[in-house]
């Protein structure tokens, strides 16, 4: 997406969205007739029912991977909050400089040691794991899943 809109900026996965989970709903809506309708098969038929439901239930569990998605913005936002709370300014160009993983190991710094390990991270790129093990006092997160 090269500029978003009101048109374009809704999310779908086209081939979750569009393609896999409407043909695991047909597929599951005619498993369930030939059970029915095909009485010679009917376990064979009730099996492939079953398989189908799994597998949507699957598709239906990958909202997972969607709510690790939000926590992952939320840590960023919390990161912009902190550092305004402590420089009072904006730090869009900040986090633009940062690797996620960064972002997520600064979380773990009290007020002090953050404003040395942002600065170590920006100068010297060190990743969120080097951040973590020079961590002094460590801050506990206990929300995050």
């Amino acid at each position: 997406m090269k500029e978003q809109n009101y048109r374009n900026h809704r999310k779908f996965y086209p081939p979750h969205h569009f393609i896999y989970l409407p043909i695991l709903i047909v597929l599951e809506i005619f498993g369930i007739y030939k059970i029915t309708d095909d009485p010679g098969n009917q376990l064979i038929w009730i099996l492939f029912s079953i398989v189908i439901f799994l597998l949507f239930y699957l598709a239906f569990m990958t909202r997972q991977h969607y709510a690790l998605g939000l926590q992952n913005r939320m840590v960023i936002l919390e990161f912009k909050q902190r550092y305004f709370e402590i420089f009072n300014k904006r730090s869009d160009e900040i986090v633009d400089q940062l690797k996620f993983d960064q972002i997520a190991a600064l979380r773990f710094t009290y007020d002090d040691e953050f404003k040395e390990l942002l600065e170590k991270a920006l100068q010297e790129n060190i990743s969120g794991d080097e951040i973590k093990r020079s961590i002094k006092r460590w801050r506990a997160d206990l929300l995050r899943i």
